[in-house]
């Protein structure tokens, strides 16, 4: 197989394309700079300068290629206005596909996101679930989703959609505020701590998206990729203390005086687009529950997560403790 990565070099894009070579899969990473992706060269992955907002550098690199696993996206930046997410989350997706077709590519794999369901009143959510999006980004990404299928209905190519649950394992920087807060004593949990959280470790989402790629059945079809185990927040926590062998926290603060705190943060620094040092969303990662269902996965394109929670956290600690990052 001859595949195209975007956003391989972070964190979810830089699993898969190394992932996919493993597997015996020719790949080629587009890249904006070459410099940050001397990891990727040197595991025989082909470099391919360019931009998802420049439509001659995607055809260039769609060209031999027969899947496209679109991983790239603008995640959360302070100061960022509405159109740059949607330039590269939503119109930019249509850029792939199109570029897709120009080369003759069979399929894209599309990153999307739970998030687009929002807070999950009944979980576990499956993908027919509500559709709630809370914030510019998971709004953009929901209109990703559709120029996804629109466009490649348009122009005759089989589009998968994927959307993950909260991704971790070696290397993550998302969660890794979570797992450095519990190993060193002092994560003070808003509110009661009993909505759920449901993870993904890297090593399942991976395979998810080889499957995605391969499948016959995954044509046209949108999968919610997550792990085998959904736990409460509390119960996540209580793992993780217990693996870097801490007592877990036990201080629970109410939740509105830091959602003000967040929003005064945002409204001082976002326009001067400096990072605030809290977000309301972060709020929001203690207050909306998260359980899903992968029930269409495992059935449609044989999906079954291997790595079990306290495996993933184990090797997760493992690795954030000799890189020194805990």
């Amino acid at each position: 197989m001859r595949a195209l990565v975007t956003g391989a070099t972070g964190f979810t894009g830089g699993h898969l394309a190394h992932g996919l070579a493993r597997r015996g899969y020719t790949v080629r990473a587009l890249v904006r700079d070459p410099a940050r992706a001397g990891d990727l060269a040197a595991s025989g992955v082909e470099l391919a300068t360019g931009d998802l907002r420049d439509r001659p550098s995607l055809d260039a690199a769609a060209r031999g290629v027969e899947i496209v696993f679109n991983v790239a996206a603008i995640y959360r930046q302070a100061g960022l206005a509405t159109e740059a997410y949607r330039a590269v989350n939503a119109t930019a997706v249509g850029d792939v596909i199109a570029a897709a077709a120009n080369a003759g590519v069979r399929r894209v794999v599309h990153c999307s996101t739970v998030g687009v369901h929002g807070d999950v009143e009944h979980p576990p959510a499956n993908e027919d679930a509500p559709l709630k999006p809370g914030d510019v980004y998971q709004e953009t990404k929901l209109e990703g989703e559709q120029v996804a299928r629109d466009t490649g209905q348009r122009l005759g190519v089989e589009v998968a959609i994927v959307r993950p649950t909260g991704i971790y394992g070696p290397g993550d920087r998302r969660l890794l505020k979570l797992f450095r807060g519990v190993a060193r004593g002092f994560l003070p949990i808003l509110g009661r701590g009993e909505i759920y959280y449901h993870l993904t470790y890297i090593d399942d989402l991976v395979e998810g998206f080889r499957l995605c790629g391969e499948h016959p059945a995954a044509a046209g079809r949108t999968y919610i990729l997550a792990g085998g185990e959904v736990t409460t927040l509390n119960e996540l926590v209580a793992r993780i203390a217990t693996l870097a062998g801490v007592r877990p926290p036990r201080i629970h603060l109410p939740v509105w005086p830091v959602w003000l705190a967040g929003a005064m943060c945002e409204a001082i620094c976002a326009p001067f687009g400096i990072e605030p040092p809290l977000y309301r969303r972060r709020v929001d990662f203690y207050t909306k529950s998260r359980a899903f269902d992968i029930s269409r996965a495992r059935k449609e394109i044989g999906y079954a997560p291997e790595v079990s929670l306290n495996d993933g956290i184990a090797r997760t600690l493992a690795w954030y403790r000799e890189h020194g990052w805990i």
